[in-house]
């Protein structure tokens, strides 16, 4: 048993952490190359914020947003 968890442990810190591993050594070397990934998620999210909100516009400009209390069965 103590072969099965000294495995996983195998698994996550020598394979699925070496990424983290390497970033946490860039970021002594350049701040911006280390969160590069973040800056990646950022840029994603926001384009899709955007894009929401163009189409809450979208559907609201033509009336077909359902604005009324009992929109939802659960709220009659």
């Amino acid at each position: 048993m103590k072969a099965f968890f000294e495995g996983i442990q195998y698994l996550f810190v020598n394979i699925l952490f070496a990424p983290l591993d390497f970033l946490r050594r860039l970021e002594l070397v350049t701040w911006f190359g280390a969160n590069t990934i973040n800056w990646i998620f950022m840029i994603i999210c926001s384009c899709a914020i955007v894009y929401w909100i163009k189409q809450l516009r979208i559907f609201d400009d033509a009336g077909t947003e359902n604005q009324d209390t009992t929109a939802h069965s659960f709220l009659k």
